[in-house]
């Protein structure tokens, strides 16, 4: 859980998304100047929540996200413009991946309900069902050549 380095763990009522640390706890958080989480907000790194105010709080996502750029950009030296690309990738590949849950589910709907329909089609002919007696014969019809008239 990203709560878990959070000192008290999350305020009551709030989750991981939910904006509520002012810009000097963020920082202190991260590990990170003031000055630049403002640097990464303009560069749209990290997008933090704003206030009526227009003033900044922050998520736990949004600390553990400033704590990856800092991890990238110094233990990995990517540069800010790499380091956007790749949350921007990783971003699309949670949205695919959740649209990819969203239609497995909703095919094994379908699925259900095509068994059932299939399942209910099969119970009615059994109903309709006339039994035949079986001959050993088979007749098969040849038509006669035409005369030339």
């Amino acid at each position: 859980m990203l709560g878990s380095g959070i000192p008290g763990g999350l305020p009551h009522g709030t989750d991981e998304d939910t904006p509520v640390f002012v810009i000097s706890v963020a920082a202190q958080l991260s590990g990170l100047h003031a000055q630049t989480l403002r640097s990464y907000d303009r560069l749209g790194l990290v997008s933090p929540g704003r206030t009526p105010g227009g003033g900044r709080r922050y998520s736990v996502r949004d600390i553990a996200l400033l704590k990856e750029v800092q991890r990238l950009s110094q233990e990995a030296g990517v540069n800010l413009a790499g380091i956007k690309r790749i949350i921007e990738l990783e971003n699309q590949v949670e949205a695919l991946q959740h649209r990819v849950s969203e239609l497995t589910e909703e095919l094994a709907s379908a699925y259900a309900a095509a068994e059932q329909a299939a399942a209910a089609v099969h119970a009615s002919y059994r109903k309709d069902l006339v039994p035949v007696r079986q001959r050993g014969a088979l007749v098969v019809w040849r038509p006669k050549p035409r005369r030339p008239r």
